[in-house]
């Protein structure tokens, strides 16, 4: 596939000689003694009816170099969350579930309201915001990783070269990003990152010259994967989105509080599959429509705290500047799609196009109206010294709901 970004920003793994699964657990074994490894899914309960997650927890239960998983259920009721324990009780490793709609994590989350500090939505930054939050009080961990749980083409290597940059005793990254070609049944897939996210990125340039931050976004090969890993004490200072702008906001904390040098990237899968989200052109509030909103508001908001003044009239130029950088890239998606033997719907992109673009303004307007909200979650040090015993308490309540009658 062709490479859309320019790299050399951070460091970027090459997947060169293709080593295999075994050599590369066989390391982190090694590994994993001086530096514990652990594993966070967010989760729905509809994906454990799915036809991933199943696949994907046969192939974790042979991951010995990991001490810990954790994973966050959300929309499970009672007895839901009941056989959710039942169908993750075939993991050795030691592993709990964050009931997210339970009743004690229900009360911490009331508690945190009280302090203004709850997260203000559901979604997957909620979910992910609370598992951190367990693994650090947990305490078994050096280092972990993430990634989703509808991976239709998940394998052992996939999460073996995730934490090895991070759990290298000789390397000093602190935060891992993988990436990997968006190809599946024939088709060019990852739209959002290709049509919105590389184009936006670069008008973003275009009008405010060349920033370190959107020069460093620019250089991740697919800045919208849902898999990264990291060392455990970088999740104490993650202000996060509760909404779809996660994965953004990640990127833009860790480049805050890291150098480039200890941020890097790998190549982890020769290929990739999973859920796809449809567009809902119609509907705000869902797919790949609802997504782009929240991802545009993400950066706004980001660029704001670079110092990046914004107007009504500065997001009109953006929209014209977008749409006709997205335009042009369809243009190479479309050959290089050819010359590989896949096929790509130039009508539909440029369907997607449209409504990103229109969707550059709403989420602007957004922005604008909106000047007192409170968009990131509080990081858990804040949490800490707001409440010195919530993540304690939250241990407490995840032991108990794993452990006994709920």
């Amino acid at each position: 596939m062709s490479d859309f970004h320019q790299n050399g920003i951070i460091t970027d793994f090459h997947n060169l000689t293709r080593r295999s699964a075994e050599e590369l657990e066989a390391d982190l074994e090694q590994f994993s003694r001086q530096r514990p490894l652990g594993l966070i899914l967010p989760s729905l309960y509809s994906e454990l009816e799915g036809p991933a997650l199943d696949a994907i927890v046969e192939t974790l239960s042979s991951a010995d170099y990991l001490s810990e998983i954790v994973i966050g259920l959300d929309r499970a009721d009672r007895d839901q969350f009941l056989r959710a324990r039942e169908f993750f009780s075939r993991l050795p490793q030691h592993h709990r579930i964050l009931w997210n709609d339970g009743p004690r994590l229900r009360e911490l989350d009331a508690d945190l309201s009280a302090e203004g500090l709850a997260p203000q939505q559901p979604g997957k930054g909620r979910n992910v915001w609370f598992c951190a939050g367990y693994v650090q009080a947990s305490g078994r961990t050096a280092a972990v990783g993430l990634h989703d749980c509808d991976i239709l083409t998940y394998d052992r290597s996939l999460l073996a070269r995730l934490m090895y940059p991070v759990a290298h005793p000789r390397f000093n990254y602190a935060f891992c990003k993988g990436y990997y070609s968006r190809i599946a049944e024939g088709k060019l897939n990852g739209r959002v990152s290709r049509l919105l996210v590389t184009p936006l990125l670069r008008a973003l340039k275009t009008m405010h010259g060349p920033l370190p931050y959107l020069d460093y976004l620019d250089s991740y090969r697919y800045p919208l994967s849902g898999e990264f890993s990291m060392r455990t004490e970088v999740l104490d200072n993650l202000r996060i989105p509760a909404d779809w702008g996660l994965e953004i906001g990640v990127l833009s904390e860790v480049h805050r509080d890291h150098s480039t040098n200890r941020l890097c990237q790998v190549d982890i899968a020769d290929v990739y599959d999973h859920k796809h989200q449809p567009v809902s052109a119609d509907d705000a509030s869902a797919g790949l429509n609802r997504m782009s909103l929240d991802i545009a508001k993400a950066l706004y908001r980001k660029l704001a705290t670079q110092g990046v003044g914004f107007s009504s009239e500065g997001f009109r130029t953006l929209k014209a500047t977008y749409y006709r950088l997205a335009l042009d890239l369809i243009e190479s998606y479309d050959h290089d799609a050819t010359m590989n033997g896949l096929s790509l719907d130039r009508h539909a992109e440029e369907q997607a196009v449209e409504l990103f673009a229109a969707n550059l303004i709403e989420a602007g307007n957004a922005f604008l109206d909106n000047p007192r909200e409170k968009p990131f979650i509080p990081s858990w040090n804040r949490v800490r010294a707001a409440l010195p015993d919530l993540p304690q308490r939250l241990y407490q309540a995840v032991e108990a709901d794993n452990a006994g009658d709920v």
